[in-house]
């Protein structure tokens, strides 16, 4: 069985304040006893106290981005080896708004997994298409474009070290989520492509969606067969409805 994954991505929010407080009601309203494992992904500037209050706990820490260098004259840069040593285990790469504002190529996301998985962290790589794009019926093209980029040069132990997050542009923050059968069909499109690197490692690695997911429209995403988890955006920013959406899982 693929293990499940409820990740809170926090984006620009939270200060040090915020993120204690939010971290201790999380603690609180959760056990850590279901079938999902839960993380989250505060902004660096509230990783230390973050990894301060989740130390030995249930909940996992990731950051929301790393530099491909391992060090050196990278000014506002993070290396792979500051987040471990904040006890960071996961970091979001190649997400959509980094490829947006930051024009981060898969060939960039592809050394910055590369990176990450040397240094033994857990990458959750990101892909998903525009509204323009799906529209025009390209879906299907562009995440094959994503997927084989992302993924160039990866073998069987890679990938079953690897989480890949689906995240249709068109619904990230904008309140419309893809229904659970569109969701569905990307993801078995994914796990197909990723088949043909390792089937087996393909039937191994969980696959998250990403996109407005809520507290009411997170069960019928997580029912899906291909769907393993969540990449939770603002919802994860309110602790009743983030816990909602473990319990989902």
């Amino acid at each position: 069985m693929r293990r499940k994954i409820i990740a809170g991505n926090w984006k620009m929010n939270g200060t040090v304040g915020e993120t204690e407080a939010l971290i201790k009601q999380l603690l609180t309203a959760t056990t850590g006893s279901g079938h999902a494992e839960t993380v989250v992904c505060p902004p660096f500037t509230s990783l230390m106290i973050a990894a301060k209050l989740l130390k030995g706990s249930h909940i996992g820490l990731g950051a929301q981005d790393m530099s491909q260098h391992a060090k050196g004259a990278f000014t506002g840069e993070i290396s792979a080896e500051l987040l471990l040593t904040l006890g960071v285990r996961f970091v979001i790469l190649g997400h959509s708004e980094r490829r947006q504002y930051h024009f981060e190529t898969d060939g960039l996301v592809n050394l910055k997994t590369r990176a990450a998985l040397a240094a033994g962290l857990t990458p959750i790589v990101c892909v998903g298409e525009t509204l323009e794009q799906r529209e025009n019926g390209h879906t299907e093209s562009v995440i094959r474009e994503q997927i084989q980029g992302t993924m160039s040069g990866f073998g069987a132990d890679e990938l079953r070290r690897i989480v890949i997050a689906y995240e249709p542009v068109w619904a990230i923050g904008t309140g419309r989520t893809a229904t659970p059968d569109q969701a569905q069909e990307v993801h078995r499109s994914i796990r197909q492509l990723l088949a043909r690197i390792d089937d087996a490692a393909s039937r191994e690695l969980p696959i998250l969606y990403g996109g407005s997911v809520k507290a009411d429209n997170a069960r019928g995403l997580l029912s899906q067969p291909d769907i393993d988890g969540a990449l939770v955006g603002g919802a994860s920013l309110k602790a009743d409805e983030f816990v909602q959406i473990i319990n989902a899982a």
